[in-house]
């Protein structure tokens, strides 16, 4: 899939400020490039995963999106995201150098390992 067609189909985890009752899973900046995640939690598992991110990166923002849907139902601790499948969302993206860098940046703000 393409990023531009993913953004056609709506983006479904991307909120301008994060709800009251979520809390944060972590947050990372780079180069004016920034995004955080924000996890509703309940019996210990993340119920709902929502992201604020900077609208600059269309590439960001549909990485953050996916990523936020994998993390659901996932436990508050320990959570983990395959960076690899969540690229391969995007493989027909031609930049994958950037998408690599994109990645990086969610995975640094989640506190997670790397592609």
């Amino acid at each position: 899939m393409r990023v531009k067609t993913y953004h056609e189909q709506g983006l479904k985890h991307r909120v301008e400020t994060p709800p009251e009752e979520y809390e944060s899973l972590g947050a990372a900046e780079e180069k004016g490039h920034r995004v955080a995640f924000y996890g509703r939690v309940e019996g210990g598992r993340l119920k709902d995963v929502v992201y604020t991110s900077s609208k600059r990166c269309k590439k960001l923002m549909a990485l953050a999106d996916v990523v936020a849907d994998r993390l659901k139902g996932q436990p508050r601790q320990g959570y983990r995201v395959d960076p690899e499948e969540v690229l391969g969302v995007f493989q027909e993206e031609r930049d994958r150098e950037k998408m690599r860098a994109r990645m990086a940046l969610i995975l640094r703000a989640l506190e997670l390992s790397g592609p």
